[in-house]
């Protein structure tokens, strides 16, 4: 009769505690082997004018912010009025449209504002990959070069607040 409890309460319990301590992890969070690094190079014309290129040095202050985004992104254009805040605030906002039609993109930025210091086209998202986007939107924090911190969706306050304007105010 012991048996019959020690067994399956002996199976159960490992399995329960992996549960629990799976369902505190937030999914969202994404390791970047990037964070730590210096941010990668890149060759890409601009997305308003063909004949600009931007590259890494555009990118690349002492502190800035590099937003990756699509016109097909369903909530992309909910983190463009914290971009224009943190631009106003004096951050520099840069950002990657990833795999994207540039008329489309253009259309989309007429329709919602434009919140970038400067856009870099990246249609085949050859330098996203390089920069290890999985997804838009995506935010990366760089610091003199470095990237520092990496947002998977959407931008939130504790980012904005903790990651960036804390950063901003360290190096003033």
């Amino acid at each position: 009769m012991l048996k019959r409890i020690i067994i399956p309460l002996a199976i159960a319990l490992p399995i329960l505690g992996l549960l629990y301590v799976g369902l505190g992890r937030d999914t969202r969070e994404l390791p970047s082997p990037l964070v730590g690094e210096p941010a990668p190079a890149f060759e890409l014309t601009s997305l308003q004018d063909q004949d600009e290129t931007v590259t890494k040095a555009d990118f690349t202050g002492d502190l800035s912010v590099v937003h990756v985004w699509s016109s097909t992104c369903p909530v992309c254009h909910e983190d463009f009025p914290i971009l224009e805040r943190l631009s106003e605030q004096g951050v520099d906002v840069y950002a990657f449209n990833y795999r994207d039609q540039r008329q489309r993109a253009l259309q989309y930025l007429k329709v919602r504002g434009n919140p970038y210091d400067k856009i870099a086209y990246d249609p085949e998202g050859e330098a996203g990959m390089d920069w290890g986007v999985y997804a838009t939107p995506e935010t990366y924090v760089i610091d003199d070069g470095t990237i520092v911190y990496k947002q998977i969706g959407p931008l939130n306050e504790e980012v904005v607040q903790e990651e960036i304007l804390a950063r901003a105010e360290a190096g003033s």
